[in-house]
């Protein structure tokens, strides 16, 4: 009995080993910045819709949240982590970096600038939302890979 219980504690390490290694990739990292962008935008899009009412608090925080970590997010894309971890980063990204951190700014920038002007309603919103999407979808069109 003691020898199951050991053996079973002794796998449950690795295993979480194995998830700690894991989330410092860079693929994972990536991918993770990614959720936290996409889940700020379908905040702000449910704003703009009317689907939850307008909250200057989420709407700043989503705003933050896009901001940096479209700042981050070409930190993380090393020689090397090309793929793996079911990475959708297209080899593009390696070949143009300038071009792809010059949209990740690009998205940073005009979240700050929105930021600045904090939209004040569900319509300016609105707005804020083609603006950042226009640039996430400019992005994903050339670096990210179709599944």
């Amino acid at each position: 009995m003691k020898l199951n219980f050991m053996a079973a504690a002794g796998l449950a390490l690795c295993l979480g080993a194995g998830v700690v290694f894991a989330a410092d990739e860079p693929q994972v990292v990536r991918q993770e910045l990614m959720k936290k962008v996409g889940g700020s935008m379908g905040a702000l899009s449910a704003i703009a819709k009317g689907q939850k009412p307008y909250d200057a608090a989420t709407v700043k925080t989503a705003l933050t949240t896009i901001s940096t970590s479209a700042k981050d997010f070409p930190n993380h894309f090393p020689a090397g982590s090309e793929t793996g971890f079911e990475s959708e980063a297209a080899p593009a990204i390696w070949s143009s970096m300038d071009d792809f951190k010059s949209k990740a700014m690009k998205l940073s920038t005009d979240a700050d600038t929105v930021l600045a002007s904090m939209p004040a309603d569900p319509a300016a919103v609105g707005q804020a939302v083609q603006t950042l999407g226009s640039d996430c979808g400019t992005c994903h069109q050339t670096y990210r890979l179709k599944r």
